[in-house]
């Protein structure tokens, strides 16, 4: 870690050395460039957006296919306001059914349809396939459980911990989901 510098009493952040900057543009380029890929292979080969598949298939694995927007919100790693939106266009679609939650007034829950089942259904093998093609080919097992790691000790710096896979019983088993 680089040291801090004073200028003219003011803390000079520690500046990243060059190996972290490389470490940092690799990083950077990936995030922009990954979720590109995925947007590009599911609008091609299923005509809808990626995060509109990543709500189907929460709600595909979860019990009933159904869950409170909320929860759905936080897996989806979305505001509330922003799922709302897209939910309610999944349900012009005839893919999402939202209702009140019976247990509890105050929320709304959201329920995969047979039509949206039969969608995320046709969707999902194009996904796991680029998912697979561009994430996890590449690298070996070892690399695939240092990436979950890597990824979970920044979600964790930014304490917002990794949602557990829905229907995984096992983070062993959620490498096998439809993701």
């Amino acid at each position: 870690m680089a040291a801090v510098a004073e200028t003219d009493g003011e803390r000079e952040p520690p500046w990243l050395d060059a190996d972290e900057q490389q470490t940092w543009y690799a990083l950077a380029y990936l995030l922009t460039r990954l979720p590109a890929s995925l947007e590009a292979q599911m609008q091609r080969d299923a005509g809808f957006p990626h995060f509109d598949y990543i709500v189907l298939s929460g709600l595909s694995m979860a019990p009933e296919r159904t869950l409170q927007l909320s929860m759905l919100a936080h897996y989806t790693g979305s505001t509330l306001s922003r799922l709302s939106n897209v939910v309610a266009r999944l349900e012009a679609r005839g893919w999402v059914h939202r209702h009140p939650d019976p247990s509890d007034g105050r929320s709304t829950l959201a329920t995969l349809t047979d039509d949206g089942w039969t969608t995320v259904v046709a969707a999902a093998p194009g996904h796991v396939a680029e998912v697979r093609r561009l994430v996890f080919d590449p690298l070996t097992r070892t690399q695939q459980r240092q990436l979950r790691a890597v990824a979970e000790r920044i979600l964790d710096a930014m304490n917002s911990p990794a949602p557990t896979v829905l229907g995984a019983a096992d983070p062993d088993r959620a490498a096998d989901s439809t993701s």
